[in-house]
């Protein structure tokens, strides 16, 4: 029977049953390293969207999806006012399930977007809600400033 050992005084001191016990769980952590991935990721819909203020895109505005429990989804919108919802950095969406949403434009860290464009209704106070579900969801925001 042939495996690792770390020294040849080691293995001459192993049984074959310690031997083979070692073998066992070493394969055992092997074969268990594949569940760390994205197999336990929660249930995700893909959520996109237009966010328009009085009629026009709202470039560069940030979205956030906020549900009862768990991490929340966020996106930047682009210069024509579309997003695309992101859970984490390497998967887009948001948890199944109602949400919370918050836009606004004065985001921590960018001294070129110190001012808030969007009334507190769609963000300190938020009146927005969306509820996600599995699959392909859009939701446009056309919002108010009066």
């Amino acid at each position: 029977m042939t495996c690792f050992a770390a020294t040849p005084v080691l293995a001459r001191r192993m049984t074959p049953v310690a031997v083979l016990a070692a073998c066992f769980l070493i394969l055992a952590c092997v074969i268990s390293l594949p569940g760390c991935g994205r197999g336990d990721a929660p249930e995700l819909g893909k959520v996109t969207g237009v966010v328009t203020l009085d009629g026009q895109p709202l470039p560069e505005a940030q979205v956030d999806f906020l549900p009862a429990a768990g991490r929340p989804s966020s996106a930047e919108t682009a210069q024509d006012g579309s997003y695309r919802l992101q859970y984490s950095a390497d998967l887009d969406g948001a948890l199944v399930g109602p949400h919370t949403v918050k836009i606004h434009t004065a985001v921590d860290g960018r001294v070129d977007r110190q001012k808030e464009l969007v009334p507190p209704r769609y963000h300190a106070q938020t009146e927005l809600t969306a509820e996600v579900k599995a699959g392909s969801n859009t939701f446009n925001f056309d919002l108010q400033s009066k």
